[in-house]
């Protein structure tokens, strides 16, 4: 016998919180526009795409600051 209850609720929940980070992120991606990095005299450019996961990954941390203080 398992005493494990079922997680499908925080998995639907951790699933909303990372994809209203991604939505988030690529909103910020489509505002701020083509964006770069300059260090030391050379640029690079930063496409959509790593903004998008920067977003997912800060919805699954206010998801853990969420579990951490009211659970």
């Amino acid at each position: 016998m398992s005493n494990h209850k079922d997680n499908s609720e925080d998995k639907t929940e951790v699933v909303g919180y990372v994809a209203g980070g991604a939505v988030a992120g690529a909103t910020v991606a489509g505002t701020v526009g083509g964006m770069g990095l300059a260090v030391g005299g050379t640029a690079v450019a930063i496409g959509a795409a790593p903004v998008v996961a920067a977003g997912a990954v800060v919805g699954l941390a206010v998801y853990g600051l969420k579990k951490a203080f009211f659970n």
